[in-house]
């Protein structure tokens, strides 16, 4: 099996729309949750809460502008962020300058495209009774950003979306590193991108009763719920021997990679199907390793793991069960693995946001600095975890670490990745 690694980052946050300027935000202590204003500045009075966390627009922001004339005429906010997060990845990796077209995977995650087109539509039949826009069907696709990314970069090889909700992002790069591994392709570009905040969306959930009348506060013993969000993320990964070759950036290795579904209910999750998944991706990355002249066994790279980059959404039940799930694999050492949610930043972004928080987990290695939780001061005794709160923590070691990035969706459906430093 080739090993595979990340050449290139790119992304649109509610803290920054660079690598650079994310990293900047999570160790300043930046949270991009705010009051939210919708489309037409007309607050919402039957929303119980009052605060998302939007892409910023503007000079230096969110700027659509670099667009071509047909890319604004055929998509919405949520592909424009695709687009723009994948030119970021490839342009930094030099992806395009190095792999022929057909051997680049272009897999995106998205749950949530079209929310804006087909709200407008919708208001403009049954309001209005008048002509839906011709272009109301492509932009409201799942698939838009992988077209429009394969059709901005020149891209041949595979392309398609993956809809898994919450957990859309992380199984997009799972499957494209399965991809590379394998040699289906030499390449690949791999993320996922979300703008779910619309009128009759945010009703939706407010309707669940599982948002923050505040802000989001994982693993806390006050947490109330997740605060919703927008953002994208692109990730270039290439094979270990042509970064090499060609002596690319590596911001990390990708080692393993794991699925399962809880088979239980839509909305409850329960720990035995995220403690799966985790396994799983524990084995993939003992099997990556077993393939190098480094080998390892399952013993040895679960000992390893020293950071985890929770999907914490601040609710009761994930947060108890996510603990519960890291506790069933990691047993008695579970409390000295250090644990944080970037989510108190970023908010909740669906499909989007494991595909930022691997962005970040890779950025961590990369630095030797793990993440804090914001807006969580005193973490829930009762789950028994090494919550990194206040400030970001140092990786002492100087050798290699491994770390897990978890997603954990709505329908049981769980992603977990492995990331070494490199």
């Amino acid at each position: 099996m080739q090993r595979v690694v990340i050449t290139g980052l790119g992304c649109l946050t509610p803290i920054g729309n660079t690598p650079d300027a994310l990293w900047h935000s999570l160790e300043s202590g930046i949270s991009g949750i705010a009051p939210h204003i919708p489309d037409d500045d007309n607050p919402d009075p039957i929303l119980k809460f009052k605060n998302t966390a939007q892409v910023k627009n503007g000079v230096g922001d969110f700027d659509p502008s670099s667009l071509t004339s047909t890319q604004l005429q055929t998509t919405e906010r949520c592909s424009q962020f695709a687009i723009l997060a994948g030119r970021q990845a490839a342009w930094q990796s030099g992806l395009m300058q190095h792999h022929p077209p057909d051997k680049i995977a272009v897999i995106l995650g998205c749950s949530t495209n079209g929310r804006q087109s087909e709200e407008l539509e919708v208001a403009r039949v049954y309001r209005d009774n008048g002509r839906v826009h011709p272009l109301a069907i492509p932009r409201s696709m799942a698939s838009n950003g992988v077209s429009q990314i394969a059709i901005d970069q020149q891209i041949t090889g595979p392309s398609f979306t993956v809809s898994t909700a919450c957990a859309s992002g992380a199984h997009a790069i799972g499957l494209a590193f399965h991809m590379v591994r394998s040699g289906m392709v030499t390449a690949a570009l791999a993320g996922a991108h979300e703008a779910p905040l619309t009128r009759v969306f945010l009703r939706g959930w407010d309707s669940m009763r599982v948002v923050s009348p505040t802000a989001c506060r994982p693993f806390s013993a006050d947490r109330d719920g997740m605060t919703l969000a927008e953002g994208a993320a692109v990730l270039s990964l290439e094979t270990l021997a042509s970064a090499r070759a060609r002596n690319a950036r590596i911001f990390a290795e990708i080692l393993g990679f794991g699925m399962s579904a809880d088979a239980h209910h839509i909305t409850q999750p329960r720990p035995e199907g995220p403690a799966q998944a985790i396994r799983a991706c524990l084995e993939d990355a003992a099997r990556t390793l077993h393939s190098t002249d480094q080998p390892g066994t399952l013993q040895s790279v679960t000992e390893e793991i020293a950071y985890i980059n929770a999907h914490g959404t601040a609710t009761q039940t994930n947060d108890a069960v996510e603990a519960a799930a890291i506790h069933a694999v990691f047993g008695p050492r579970t409390p000295r693995i250090p644990i944080s949610s970037t989510k108190g930043f970023l908010g909740h972004s669906l499909g989007a946001s494991s595909a930022i928080e691997t962005v970040i987990t890779a950025l961590a290695l990369h630095h030797r600095r793990l993440p804090f939780t914001a807006g969580t001061t005193a973490c829930d005794p009762t789950l028994a975890i090494d919550l990194i709160t206040q400030e970001p923590r140092a990786v002492a070691s100087e050798s290699p670490i491994l770390a897990l990035t978890n997603a954990l969706a709505f329908g049981g459906l769980n992603a977990i990745l492995c990331l070494r430093s490199f």
